[in-house]
């Protein structure tokens, strides 16, 4: 990322950065879509993620993290890397409720990264992790452009199911992390016919 200089982080355990090769994965499969996009990073810990897309080219990025002392390392490794301020938002809250103000405001993003604190395995029984709650999200599916994609991280013991609204386009696996691109389902045009006539 900006010439391979690393980014700061915190000490201790209450960060997980994506693992390097994950997110080069990741990246490597996005290819040209990064250049130009609008994109939400949630649950951005370090900011890897959504600085690496800002230093790849989308015009804009908005990154939600809940901790203070995680935001304070986003802003400081937004001034060592050079990027640009001015196509960078810092928003110190929780994602969902992130979610729900700013899908009340205009402005639709072309990508949504996700890399939330990995979930305890489900072991058959239905995943409650922050991965599977942001994939339910009406929200998100509102605030993702036509043609957007999500890419959305979780640890391969967590059973997350895709729902019906999302198309699967991708899955990246990589040690314990799993990484999917999902793109909203389209909905079939209306045929004309009058559903309520009989």
């Amino acid at each position: 990322m900006a010439g391979g200089r690393l980014l700061q982080a915190p000490k201790g355990l209450t960060v997980r950065p994506t693992p390097d090769l994950v997110r080069q994965a990741v990246f490597n499969s996005l290819g040209s879509v990064v250049d130009g996009a609008s994109v939400l990073d949630l649950f951005s810990g370090t900011g890897a993620l959504g600085l690496e897309c800002l230093s790849r080219g989308a015009s804009r990025v908005v990154s939600v993290e809940l901790s203070g002392v995680h935001a304070r390392y986003i802003r400081e490794n937004v001034l060592r890397l050079g990027l640009p301020k001015d196509r960078h938002e810092l928003r110190v809250q929780d994602v969902f409720a992130a979610l729900r103000q700013l899908a009340s405001l205009p402005g639709r993003f072309d990508l949504v990264m996700a890399d939330p604190p990995f979930g305890p395995k489900t072991a058959g029984k239905r995943s409650e992790s922050a991965s599977q709650r942001l994939m339910e999200a009406p929200e998100l599916g509102v605030l993702l452009a036509e043609g957007g994609l999500l890419v959305l991280g979780h640890a391969r013991r967590d059973g997350v199911k895709v729902p019906e609204a999302w198309e699967e386009r991708r899955v990246l696996e990589h040690g314990d992390s799993v990484f999917r691109m999902l793109a909203r389902r389209l909905v079939p045009a209306a045929s004309g016919v009058d559903q309520e006539s009989t």
